[in-house]
Protein backbone atom coordinates (compact mmCIF):
# COMPACT_ATOMS: atom_id res chain seq x y z
CA UNK A 1 0.00 0.00 0.00
CA UNK A 2 1.51 3.35 -0.73
CA UNK A 3 -1.03 6.83 -0.81
CA UNK A 4 0.17 10.05 -1.45
CA UNK A 5 -1.37 13.01 0.24
CA UNK A 6 -1.40 16.70 0.04
CA UNK A 7 -0.35 18.52 3.07
CA UNK A 8 -1.04 22.49 2.49
CA UNK A 9 1.08 24.35 -0.08
CA UNK A 10 5.04 22.57 0.80
CA UNK A 11 3.96 18.76 2.52
CA UNK A 12 2.88 15.62 1.24
CA UNK A 13 2.29 12.64 3.23
CA UNK A 14 3.54 9.37 2.11
CA UNK A 15 1.27 6.68 3.87
CA UNK A 16 3.16 2.72 3.49
CA UNK A 17 0.17 0.79 5.79
CA UNK A 18 -2.04 1.65 8.43
CA UNK A 19 -0.87 -0.64 10.90
CA UNK A 20 1.82 -0.63 13.82
CA UNK A 21 4.52 -2.88 12.38
CA UNK A 22 7.78 -3.02 12.66
CA UNK A 23 8.33 -3.95 8.71
CA UNK A 24 6.20 -1.18 7.94
CA UNK A 25 8.23 1.35 10.39
CA UNK A 26 11.29 0.17 8.38
CA UNK A 27 10.14 1.29 5.45
CA UNK A 28 9.49 4.37 6.60
CA UNK A 29 12.72 5.32 8.14
CA UNK A 30 14.18 3.86 5.06
CA UNK A 31 12.41 6.04 2.78
CA UNK A 32 13.26 8.85 5.26
CA UNK A 33 16.73 8.09 4.69
CA UNK A 34 16.62 7.67 0.71
CA UNK A 35 14.38 10.82 0.28
CA UNK A 36 17.41 12.85 2.46
CA UNK A 37 19.88 11.32 0.42
CA UNK A 38 18.71 11.64 -3.17
CA UNK A 39 16.15 14.36 -3.18
CA UNK A 40 18.50 17.01 -1.72
CA UNK A 41 18.09 20.43 -1.38
CA UNK A 42 14.14 21.34 -2.04
CA UNK A 43 13.08 18.90 0.61
CA UNK A 44 13.37 20.87 3.93
CA UNK A 45 12.35 18.21 6.51
CA UNK A 46 10.92 14.84 6.66
CA UNK A 47 9.03 13.43 9.59
CA UNK A 48 8.38 9.89 10.17
CA UNK A 49 5.76 8.28 11.69
CA UNK A 50 3.87 4.62 12.70
CA UNK A 51 3.53 4.09 8.84
CA UNK A 52 3.66 7.35 6.92
CA UNK A 53 6.14 10.18 6.28
CA UNK A 54 5.64 13.64 6.10
CA UNK A 55 7.55 15.44 3.43
CA UNK A 56 8.24 19.03 4.15
CA UNK A 57 9.36 21.16 0.60
CA UNK A 58 10.39 23.99 -0.75
CA UNK A 59 7.30 24.59 -3.76
CA UNK A 60 9.10 27.49 -5.14
CA UNK A 61 12.21 24.49 -5.66
CA UNK A 62 10.60 21.79 -6.98
CA UNK A 63 7.32 21.46 -8.38
CA UNK A 64 4.55 19.25 -6.44
CA UNK A 65 3.80 17.03 -9.73
CA UNK A 66 7.40 16.07 -9.80
CA UNK A 67 8.02 15.66 -6.40
CA UNK A 68 5.19 13.58 -5.82
CA UNK A 69 6.14 11.02 -9.02
CA UNK A 70 10.14 11.22 -7.44
CA UNK A 71 8.52 10.04 -3.95
CA UNK A 72 6.45 7.05 -5.34
CA UNK A 73 9.23 5.71 -6.78
CA UNK A 74 11.67 6.01 -4.22
CA UNK A 75 8.64 4.47 -2.07
CA UNK A 76 8.21 1.37 -4.27
CA UNK A 77 12.41 0.59 -4.22
CA UNK A 78 12.19 0.55 -0.43
CA UNK A 79 9.02 -1.90 -0.47
CA UNK A 80 10.99 -4.68 0.42
CA UNK A 81 12.86 -3.36 3.40
CA UNK A 82 12.82 -5.88 6.41
CA UNK A 83 12.61 -4.90 9.93
CA UNK A 84 16.42 -5.53 11.45
CA UNK A 85 17.20 -5.68 14.71
CA UNK A 86 17.33 -2.52 17.11
CA UNK A 87 21.20 -0.58 16.59
CA UNK A 88 21.18 -0.86 20.17
CA UNK A 89 19.28 -1.17 23.47
CA UNK A 90 18.64 1.57 25.92
CA UNK A 91 18.65 -0.18 29.36
CA UNK A 92 15.65 2.46 31.37
CA UNK A 93 15.63 1.77 35.16
CA UNK A 94 12.04 1.97 36.44
CA UNK A 95 10.53 2.55 39.92
CA UNK A 96 6.81 1.09 39.17
CA UNK A 97 4.22 1.81 41.69
CA UNK A 98 3.46 3.71 44.81
CA UNK A 99 3.48 7.69 44.11
CA UNK A 100 5.75 7.32 40.88
CA UNK A 101 3.28 4.85 39.27
CA UNK A 102 -0.52 5.88 40.68
CA UNK A 103 -2.24 3.94 37.87
CA UNK A 104 0.01 0.07 38.38
CA UNK A 105 -3.23 -0.79 40.84
CA UNK A 106 -5.95 -0.36 38.22
CA UNK A 107 -3.90 -1.70 35.01
CA UNK A 108 -3.35 -4.80 37.34
CA UNK A 109 -7.43 -4.92 37.83
CA UNK A 110 -8.16 -4.35 34.45
CA UNK A 111 -5.37 -7.63 33.50
CA UNK A 112 -6.74 -9.56 36.29
CA UNK A 113 -3.00 -9.88 37.44
CA UNK A 114 -1.28 -8.95 40.88
CA UNK A 115 0.77 -5.71 40.18
CA UNK A 116 4.00 -7.44 40.74
CA UNK A 117 2.97 -9.73 37.38
CA UNK A 118 2.24 -5.84 35.60
CA UNK A 119 5.73 -5.30 35.98
CA UNK A 120 6.88 -8.77 35.11
CA UNK A 121 4.78 -8.52 31.83
CA UNK A 122 6.09 -4.30 30.95
CA UNK A 123 9.67 -5.10 32.06
CA UNK A 124 9.97 -8.71 29.91
CA UNK A 125 10.29 -7.19 26.33
CA UNK A 126 12.60 -5.45 24.39
CA UNK A 127 10.67 -2.54 22.95
CA UNK A 128 11.04 -0.67 19.42
CA UNK A 129 11.10 3.01 19.42
CA UNK A 130 8.94 3.65 16.25
CA UNK A 131 8.84 7.68 16.26
CA UNK A 132 9.54 10.46 18.69
CA UNK A 133 6.78 12.95 18.96
CA UNK A 134 3.63 14.91 20.85
CA UNK A 135 7.01 16.94 23.35
CA UNK A 136 10.45 16.63 22.72
CA UNK A 137 11.73 13.00 22.78
CA UNK A 138 8.30 11.12 23.81
CA UNK A 139 9.40 7.59 22.58
CA UNK A 140 6.40 5.43 21.31
CA UNK A 141 6.96 2.25 21.65
CA UNK A 142 6.02 -0.90 20.48
CA UNK A 143 6.45 -4.51 21.59
CA UNK A 144 3.61 -3.71 25.37
CA UNK A 145 2.27 -7.37 26.45
CA UNK A 146 -1.20 -7.36 24.49
CA UNK A 147 -2.74 -8.48 28.46
CA UNK A 148 -1.61 -5.04 29.84
CA UNK A 149 -3.21 -3.21 26.72
CA UNK A 150 -6.02 -0.98 28.25
CA UNK A 151 -7.33 2.64 27.01
CA UNK A 152 -6.34 5.97 28.20
CA UNK A 153 -7.72 7.98 31.29
CA UNK A 154 -10.59 9.37 30.87
CA UNK A 155 -10.00 12.64 32.02
CA UNK A 156 -6.39 12.66 31.43
CA UNK A 157 -3.93 14.56 34.01
CA UNK A 158 -2.58 18.17 33.81
CA UNK A 159 0.47 17.46 35.52
CA UNK A 160 2.22 14.17 34.10
CA UNK A 161 6.08 14.18 36.08
CA UNK A 162 9.10 14.16 33.58
CA UNK A 163 9.95 10.23 33.37
CA UNK A 164 6.72 8.58 33.97
CA UNK A 165 6.41 5.67 32.49
CA UNK A 166 3.21 4.78 30.77
CA UNK A 167 0.62 2.39 28.49
CA UNK A 168 -2.21 3.71 27.01
CA UNK A 169 -3.99 0.79 24.26
CA UNK A 170 -0.95 -1.26 22.64
CA UNK A 171 1.16 1.46 22.91
CA UNK A 172 4.06 2.43 26.04
CA UNK A 173 6.17 5.72 26.31
CA UNK A 174 8.10 7.93 28.60
CA UNK A 175 7.22 11.34 29.19
CA UNK A 176 10.39 13.13 28.90
CA UNK A 177 9.35 16.31 30.29
CA UNK A 178 6.54 17.76 32.79
CA UNK A 179 3.21 18.14 30.49
CA UNK A 180 -0.55 16.92 30.56
CA UNK A 181 -1.10 13.39 30.01
CA UNK A 182 -4.22 10.71 29.45
CA UNK A 183 -1.65 7.55 29.54
CA UNK A 184 -1.76 5.15 32.59
CA UNK A 185 1.26 5.73 34.61
CA UNK A 186 3.14 2.31 35.57
CA UNK A 187 6.22 4.19 36.99
CA UNK A 188 8.82 6.59 36.83
CA UNK A 189 12.60 6.57 35.46
CA UNK A 190 15.09 8.87 37.07
CA UNK A 191 16.69 8.84 33.09
CA UNK A 192 16.85 12.20 31.29
CA UNK A 193 14.96 11.80 27.71
CA UNK A 194 15.47 15.08 26.72
CA UNK A 195 18.40 17.45 27.39
CA UNK A 196 17.91 20.97 25.90
CA UNK A 197 21.45 22.24 27.13
CA UNK A 198 23.31 23.79 25.06
CA UNK A 199 26.66 22.16 26.13
CA UNK A 200 24.55 17.99 26.26
CA UNK A 201 26.31 15.59 23.16
CA UNK A 202 22.82 15.11 22.02
CA UNK A 203 19.47 16.56 23.25
CA UNK A 204 17.52 13.32 23.02
CA UNK A 205 18.59 9.96 25.35
CA UNK A 206 16.68 7.51 22.37
CA UNK A 207 16.06 7.58 18.73
CA UNK A 208 13.79 5.97 16.48
CA UNK A 209 14.96 2.40 15.42
CA UNK A 210 16.34 1.72 19.14
CA UNK A 211 15.62 -0.90 21.24
CA UNK A 212 14.45 -0.39 24.81
CA UNK A 213 14.62 -2.62 28.22
CA UNK A 214 12.73 -1.58 31.39
CA UNK A 215 14.72 -2.72 34.22
CA UNK A 216 12.76 -2.52 37.71
CA UNK A 217 14.47 -0.80 40.39
CA UNK A 218 13.83 -0.14 43.96
CA UNK A 219 12.87 3.74 45.42
CA UNK A 220 17.02 3.17 46.71
CA UNK A 221 18.46 3.16 43.49
CA UNK A 222 16.05 5.11 41.58
CA UNK A 223 17.09 8.30 44.26
CA UNK A 224 21.04 7.56 43.52
CA UNK A 225 20.36 7.52 39.89
CA UNK A 226 19.01 10.62 40.01
CA UNK A 227 21.47 12.14 41.54
CA UNK A 228 23.72 11.26 39.19
CA UNK A 229 21.96 12.02 36.33
CA UNK A 230 21.43 15.91 37.85
CA UNK A 231 24.94 15.27 38.45
CA UNK A 232 25.84 14.62 34.84
CA UNK A 233 27.81 11.75 35.83
CA UNK A 234 25.28 9.41 34.71
CA UNK A 235 25.94 7.67 31.38
CA UNK A 236 23.66 5.32 29.27
CA UNK A 237 23.61 1.76 29.48
CA UNK A 238 23.32 -0.14 26.24
CA UNK A 239 23.45 -3.71 24.84
CA UNK A 240 24.70 -3.89 21.26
Amino acid sequence: MIRLLPQGEGGITVELGTAVDPAVNARVHALAGAVTRRLGAPVLEVVPSYASLLVIFDPLAIPRARLVRRLAALAREVAGTAAGPPRRVVRVPVCYGGELGPDLEEVARRAGVPPAEVVALHAAPVYRVYLLGFTPGFPYLGGLDPRLACPRLDSPRLRTPAGSVAIAGPQAGIYPVESPGGWRVLGRTPLRLFDPAPGASRPFLLAAGDGLRFVPVEREAFDETARAVAAGAWRPEVER
